[in-house]
């Protein structure tokens, strides 16, 4: 291991730079620690260097670097609660798109999506698929978002329901969001190895992860999350668009990729049962539709105009962003059937990028991949300290907290939220399965009362609370108790269970109990 002087001479033959060995400084620090010691210090710090010094190193540091000013670019304009949390309600159309369109194109597609397809082919695009629907019906639910115009989900249910609706709101957002966020640093420091395998593990890149998205999301908020959404959608969107068909020829053309892969990777349920389609179909579809990043994106646009315009985009940005992801994991497979990948498919896009693409093409669509993964994350931690703040703090707290005191915890909270979501990251292996239960989670908790509360009147405070209550307790004890059941049943997700017992608990206890004289956002 040691290789002195002439190692590093060899490795970056500057003169300038060798000849610092020459220096008062330098020789006096070479004496008092010994010349081995310091040597084997001067490689490490040498080799360290070198690593951080690649073109795909670069590209990463300058779009983080970018990022950061963007976020120092907007908190000067974060003065009040409002601009913290929902940018001030300012928000235009073409922002929203972008912000929308990076809250949920994260690691569950970048990851979670990619490694489906490199396993079952075009049939991954069922967990896409649930999102589009969702995002159909989201277009008429939009304006009437932006028409009640509060903070939160929690703020809905209790002007809807009740303040028991809200309490369990918070408690169903905050699991959720915290374990989407942590699959995000997963994602984030699966990429930071691959760029310095030598320098940065799986682990410590999470952690570094970690302090890049609580610094970004603390700074500026909700208009700091926006802002950075816009070039980073732009640039992932471009990147991979022009990536697709440079690996598909790398890989000798569509037929080479079809003739390498099962049949069943092109075929539409593929190698998928129908009720499989289903599992991945039914918990995006839900998350979308209930998805509170979403409809803070909504409360934050100017006009009920601009967030009905907003969907139009983000429906055409994501059905062509995620056929994109799925068809280059797809390509991917073909080029990259065995080795690390193969045992970690989660890393194919990344990989595809590393060893697939001309270097500053695959520099650039890994940066491009790590900053979705940062805006995704930062959405996800912004959405439930927003909740600790404004449902918990202002509510119970700090009643008649001032701005500048509000801004202060709201910060503290997201790095509170981001050291959990850290937490849990470390005892998480599958980005897919995790992505799956945080999903259900909130599908089947929450998205039945907030539709409910735009769209059926009759729903009831006690039938809301019911409908939480079991979507929630029944996702987390499903594997616990699906043995009790007969294998036909044992064998499905927890979705399926979940969302039917949550829906009925709120419809049978909804029709045997009085309705509370609340705020309905369609009236």
């Amino acid at each position: 291991m040691f290789l002195g002087f002439g190692w590093f001479e060899k490795q970056i033959p500057d003169k300038s730079v060798c000849a610092l060995r020459a220096t008062p400084p330098f020789r006096k620090v070479r004496e008092r620690m010994g010349h081995r010691a310091f040597a084997t210090g001067y490689e490490v710090l040498a080799s360290t260097l070198l690593a951080l010094m690649n073109l795909y190193g670069v590209v990463v540091g300058l779009i983080v670097l970018s990022l950061l000013a963007v976020s120092l670019s907007r908190l000067g304009k974060v003065k009040t609660k409002a601009d913290y949390l929902v940018a001030g309600r300012s928000l235009p159309a073409f922002v929203l798109v972008f912000t929308l369109l990076s809250s949920w194109i994260g690691s569950g597609s970048l990851l979670g999506g990619a490694e489906n397809a490199y396993r079952h082919g075009f049939a991954a695009l069922w967990q896409g698929g649930g999102g589009w629907a969702g995002l159909l019906l989201i277009y008429f639910i939009a304006p009437r978002a932006r028409k009640f115009a509060q903070f939160t989900i929690p703020d809905l249910l209790e002007a809807r329901y009740n303040q028991t609706a809200r309490v369990l709101g918070v408690i169903a957002v905050l699991f959720t969001y915290t374990a989407i966020t942590s699959y995000q640093l997963i994602g984030g420091g699966d990429i930071l190895h691959l760029i310095f395998p030598d320098v940065v593990t799986p682990i410590m890149g999470r952690y570094i992860l970690a302090g890049f998205v609580i610094v970004f999301t603390a700074i500026a908020g909700m208009s700091s999350v926006a802002y950075m959404d816009v070039a980073i959608g732009m640039l992932t969107t471009v990147t991979m668009l022009v990536a697709l068909p440079l690996l598909a020829h790398s890989a000798g053309g569509w037929g080479a990729v079809h003739a390498a892969l099962p049949a069943t990777h092109f075929q539409v349920l593929g190698d998928l049962s129908g009720w499989q389609a289903l599992e991945l179909f039914l918990p995006t579809c839900l998350l979308m539709l209930g998805n509170q990043s979403m409809y803070q994106k909504f409360f934050s646009a100017k006009s009920e105009k601009d967030a009905r315009q907003a969907v139009v985009g983000w429906i055409i940005g994501t059905v062509i962003l995620e056929t994109i992801i799925v068809a280059i994991a797809v390509v991917g497979s073909a080029l990259f059937p065995t080795g690390e990948v193969h045992a970690r498919p989660r890393e194919i896009l990344a990989y595809s990028a590393l060893h697939g693409l001309p270097g500053i093409l695959g520099a650039v669509m890994m940066g491009a991949i790590f900053a979705k993964i940062i805006s995704t994350a930062n959405n996800y931690l912004f959405s439930p300290s927003t909740n600790l703040v404004n449902d918990v703090f202002i509510r119970y707290v700090r009643p008649g907290a001032k701005n500048k005191e509000i801004l202060l915890v709201s910060r503290g909270m997201v790095a509170l939220l981001g050291l959990w979501a850290l937490f849990q990251s470390l005892g998480t292996e599958s980005v897919l399965k995790k992505t799956l239960y945080a999903y259900t989670i909130y599908s089947a908790a929450l998205t039945p009362v907030i539709l409910a509360a735009f769209f059926w009147k009759r729903a009831t405070a006690a039938g809301a609370v019911a409908s939480i209550a079991a979507g929630t307790v029944i996702t987390v004890s499903w594997e616990r108790v699906s043995g009790w059941f007969p294998r036909v049943v044992a064998e499905r997700d927890a979705i399926l269970p979940a969302l039917l017992v949550s829906l009925l608990a709120l419809v049978i206890v909804s029709l045997f109990t009085k309705r509370h004289a609340g705020l309905v956002a369609t009236e």
